[in-house]
């Protein structure tokens, strides 16, 4: 056994390797998830899609120009069970690979061409620091790895630290994050099309702020784009 097969080997004695997924173990070939789940991971194909279910919910709401999410969130399936990875088990690898899939996703969708910067929806300092990054941006770095486009963490910051998203109705989530994002460097913004980057989208609130603060940025473009959304 060669010495690197070997250090693997113990090293997944004691700190196994599973899927973030489902949480069954990786063969030696695996990343991150396995397989099985990155064949069966419930895809939503929305990119295709200019007058899709999540297009729809923002309509008349905020000025945009496409929405995609790439995969489908169900309670306890297995998208969920990625996402709990990043946001509360420090998993980043789980990140990437959904920046990564999702772009895969766009990169060839002719309603996500020219986008200019990836901009990740920030969090308030004070929870980066609990949560040790900002699982917007990592899932921005997986996109960028694939695209190559630049991510932008300077142009919107969050300013107010309020309480969690989870558990509020569509009305709570439309007041708990109004008017608690800021722009910064606006003018290397206009005529650009940006790509806003978040989780998981439910309501749209947190994304509609954002895009509210950015839309009158002359000659701004936004498009939306999420790991996974509310759905199968």
């Amino acid at each position: 056994m060669a010495f690197r097969d070997w250090l693997d080997s113990i090293l997944n004695l004691f700190y196994p390797r599973v899927c973030a997924a489902c949480g069954e173990s990786l063969l030696k070939d695996e990343d991150t998830v396995c397989l099985k789940c990155r064949y069966t991971l419930p895809r939503t194909g929305y990119e295709r899609y200019p007058d899709n279910p999540l297009a729809q919910t923002f309509y008349g709401r905020m000025p945009f120009h496409a929405v995609t999410a790439c995969y489908f969130f169900a309670k306890s399936g297995k998208t969920q069970h990625l996402i709990h990875q990043l946001k509360y088990n420090g998993n980043r690898e789980a990140g990437i690979f959904l920046g990564r899939q999702l772009g895969e996703s766009i990169k060839d969708a002719p309603l996500f061409q020219g986008i200019d910067v990836i901009i990740p929806v920030p969090l308030h300092p004070k929870r980066e620091r609990k949560r040790g990054y900002n699982q917007a941006q990592v899932i921005a770095q997986g996109i960028s790895e694939v695209t190559g486009l630049p991510v932008g963490t300077q142009y919107l910051l969050r300013t107010v630290y309020n309480e969690t998203q989870t558990h509020k109705t569509a009305e709570e989530r439309y007041h708990n994050v109004k008017g608690i994002f800021e722009v910064r460097c606006a003018d290397e913004l206009k005529g650009k099309h940006v790509l806003l980057v978040d989780d998981v989208l439910t309501t749209g609130a947190t994304l509609e702020s954002c895009a509210h603060q950015l839309e009158d940025i002359p000659g701004i473009t936004i498009s939306i784009a999420t790991a996974a959304c509310a759905g199968n």
